[in-house]
């Protein structure tokens, strides 16, 4: 049996972005969506998480949390 694979006998790189201007797409409409508050803050979800197995847990955050 031959030797395992290892990462430097792959060419491809695993973060390499396949489709440069879908990933642009999806930059501009993330960064349209942060202008126009859609978002959920992260110490909206951590205070959120927390709660969880509490005996009151906190509903889900919503957009602009």
């Amino acid at each position: 049996m031959g030797e395992p694979l290892t990462a430097a006998d792959d060419d491809e790189d695993l973060f390499a972005i396949a489709d440069e201007a879908a990933d642009d797409a999806a930059m501009a409409r993330a960064e349209a969506d942060i202008a126009a508050g859609r978002f959920i803050s992260h110490e909206a979800v951590m205070r959120w998480v927390a709660s969880w197995g509490t005996d009151k847990p906190l509903p889900p955050p919503k957009c602009g949390d």
